[in-house]
């Protein structure tokens, strides 16, 4: 929570800047293993999503469009979790029937698991 707090000190009255370097910085933070994960999942949602911009929300990388964190990435160290996670705000809108999942347990990412996550960032890019 106190991350978030001095995020949103610091977004308020400045203009909408390039926050690419402090989700950098966050992600060099990590362990190697959180950090492996990071780093693609950053390079994924550029590639897929291009206009979904980087920026910290709660101390964690996030990306979105107007301000809005749409996905975002949990490092497991963080947590004290045994997985990180990607998980998807309600922005994104990814609905699938009565119940779908918002949040995704991430081990490794094989190819089968990046292409996975390229679609479900455009879709929730629009």
């Amino acid at each position: 929570m106190k991350e978030r707090a001095q995020e949103v000190r610091k977004s308020r009255g400045a203009k909408k800047k390039d926050e690419e370097p402090a989700v950098l910085e966050k992600i060099a933070e990590f362990p190697a293993e959180d950090r492996v994960l990071a780093e693609r999942i950053h390079a994924l949602v550029k590639e897929a999503a291009p206009e979904m911009l980087p920026r910290l929300w709660y101390g964690m990388p996030a990306y979105g469009k107007g301000g809005k964190a749409t996905v975002f990435f949990q490092s497991a160290a963080k947590f004290k979790a045994r997985y990180a996670t990607l998980g998807f705000n309600e922005e994104a809108q990814l609905d699938d029937g009565a119940m779908w999942p918002t949040a995704f347990a991430l081990t490794e990412l094989t190819p089968e698991v990046e292409a996975r996550i390229a679609d479900l960032l455009k879709r929730a890019a629009g």
